[in-house]
């Protein structure tokens, strides 16, 4: 029996472009029954994307004005483009116990890190994805086809500031393939649920918490 959790988890995964952090939280969420957060976007959609599937993609103006109201749970700008996760998109799935996967650079995952509220606080863990060499992620940067080469060098370069920041997660997976890196993440996960802070009670067992 697993004890019922105070919430979902909240797992913000980051990784430089090209690591498959995209790739990895929506295989686990398929796996897990877990809710892939999507983030909202100023950016164009590409060809292949679709709104409300890949991202919310909002004009400049309504996205300021969303930041003015406090929608966002976090949001930064990247590349000149705004980016941010609505709370409409994660605090009540959480606090009806679903878990909430989301990928996010370094900037929205400090955010998140130092978030005031405690339901966010109480469900959230992080982890840092890491390309398995530079060498492959300049590969899969280049096999994208959808860059121009100073976009992709310009991508490398934030790629290398990116990974310096994997100290301040509290998981770092070195990646492999796509199925030892499920297989990785989906352990982190079941860990984090059996984690003392975030259980409720102990079914059967007539006690109460000390702390």
């Amino acid at each position: 029996m697993n004890p019922p959790l105070l919430s979902g988890l909240l797992c913000v995964v980051s990784g430089p472009s090209g690591s498959g952090k995209t790739t990895l939280c929506r295989a686990a969420c398929a796996a897990e029954g877990a809710h892939y957060s999507i983030s909202a976007t100023t950016r164009p959609i590409r060809p292949g994307e679709e709104n409300g599937r890949d991202y919310h993609f909002l004009t400049e103006e309504d996205f300021l004005q969303r930041v003015e109201a406090g929608a966002f749970l976090e949001h930064a700008s990247v590349f000149g483009r705004h980016y941010g996760t609505l709370k409409e998109e994660v605090l009540p799935r959480l606090a009806r116990g679903q878990d909430v996967l989301m990928d996010l650079d370094v900037q929205g995952a400090a955010m998140l890190r130092a978030h005031p509220d405690a339901l966010v606080r109480n469900a959230h863990f992080d982890v840092f994805l890491v390309p398995p060499s530079m060498q492959e992620l300049q590969a899969r940067l280049a096999g994208r086809h959808t860059d121009s080469p100073e976009t992709q060098t310009r991508r490398l370069a934030a790629a290398m500031e990116e990974i310096a920041h994997w100290p301040a997660y509290q998981y770092t997976l070195w990646s492999s393939s796509r199925e030892a890196d499920l297989a990785q993440f989906r352990g982190l996960l079941a860990a984090e649920r059996l984690r003392s802070r975030r259980l409720r009670e102990l079914p059967g067992y007539n006690c109460h918490p000390l702390l």
